[in-house]
This record gives C-alpha cells, sequence and structure tokens, in this order.
C-alpha cells in the first residue's frame, strides 16, 4: 500500500562547511569518515492507513569517506510519543522496507545498530533549527544568510542528490553534542528545509 509523509528537516554532520557529500556521494568527506544526524519533524502523513502526524524520526549514521562505498552503520530513533503501530509503521519507511527515499539507500546500509524509542524535540524558530533526543542527542544550526543579501534570505544548494530533497538550506552548526548508538562526533555543518515531501 502507498504511503506519504510531510514535513520539516533538519541534519548535522562531521564533514566541515560545506559537506562535501551534499555536492555528490562519490566524494570524500572532509575526514576520513561523515557522521550525520538526520531529523524528520512529520507534520502530516499516513503509512498504509495509519496516521503519523505530529510524530519525529531521527536517524544517525556513520559512513565512510566515500559514501558509495557502502557499509553504512545506521541507528534510528522513534517518537516515544507513537503507538506500537505507528512505530511499526515508522520503522518500516525509515529501514527503507517500503522503498521511497530511504529504499534507494538501503543498499548502502551494511549494519542497522537498532531501533530506539526516545523523546525527540524539534523547534523550528526562523534561521535557527535546535534537535534534542532523550540525553544522546542536542544540536542547534544556523541557516547561512550570505554577506550583503539584504532580504535575509539564506543560501540553498540546488539540484543535489539527497534523500530529502534535491534543494537545501546550508546551515552551519552553532552547538553539538552528539553520541548515540555508539557514534560520537561533533556537528559542524548542517542542512535545513522547512518543507519536503516523500510518497511512495
Amino acid at each position: 500500500m502507498a504511503w506519504s509523509l510531510k514535513g520539516s528537516y533538519v541534519e548535522t554532520c562531521s564533514c566541515d562547511l560545506i559537506c562535501p557529500c551534499n555536492a555528490t556521494f562519490d566524494h570524500g568527506a572532509t575526514y576520513d569518515f561523515c557522521r550525520v544526524v538526520l531529523a524528520f519533524n512529520i507534520r502530516e502523513g499516513e503509512v498504509e492507513g495509519t496516521d503519523i502526524a505530529g510524530l519525529k524520526v531521527v536517524a544517525i549514521a556513520d559512513t565512510p569517506k566515500v559514501m558509495t562505498e557502502g557499509n553504512w552503520r545506521l541507528g534510528v530513533f522513534i517518537d516515544e510519543r507513537a503507538t506500537e503501530e505507528q512505530a511499526d509503521k515508522l520503522v518500516q519507511v525509515f529501514s527503507g522496507q517500503l522503498g521511497g527515499p530511504m529504499g534507494a539507500l538501503g543498499p548502502l546500509v551494511g549494519e542497522m545498530l537498532g531501533v530506539e524509542r526516545a523523546s525527540i524535540e524539534v523547534d523550528d524558530d526562523g534561521l535557527r533549527h535546535r534537535v534534542r533526543v532523550g540525553d544522546v542527542i542536542d544540536f542547534e544550526i544556523q541557516d547561512i544568510v550570505p554577506f550583503g543579501i539584504e532580504t535575509g534570505e539564506p543560501v540553498r544548494f540546488n539540484g543535489m542528490f539527497h534523500p530529502v530533497a534535491p534543494d537545501l538550506t546550508i546551515a552551519e552548526a552553532t552547538r553539538s553534542r552528539i553520541n548515540a548508538f555508539g557514534i560520537e562526533y561533533e556537528g559542524k555543518t548542517g542542512l535545513s528545509t522547512s518543507e519536503f515531501s516523500w510518497a511512495a
């Protein structure tokens, strides 16, 4: 059956500004790895008839320097407010079992580190975006407004191959504390969008 979800998205990764992997997955990361947290704030959606509006999902990944080499290590946090049915459907979507963007990334994942329930907070406040997952993830990124842009509009990256969208806002991390599923790193750069839409 079909599923769809819409909402906002925030990420921070270990690369220096701007993450080379966002230009193309087959470019090497800044360091010998790319570690990234992907946070999804689902405003509306359903999965095979189950309403999932208002829930949040956060994934954390540890990948090789060149992402297309595969062997990603992936862990997923599901909103503790989700019912068992909602949680099961979200796991199916975010593990790629039901196709869609995460399904396309499935062949790159070498190790699934687990799925945990957690309190997840996502706060979008203009150019600032904050994410907190229990006591293991806490970061803030700020969208970058280029020097001389009087409208205050942040810079966007167009035409990228990214599971969320081809058009995301470039940001930098202003605060980062990340240690989950055995993946620990300092977030330095980031991406955000006020609106993403998935369906399969």
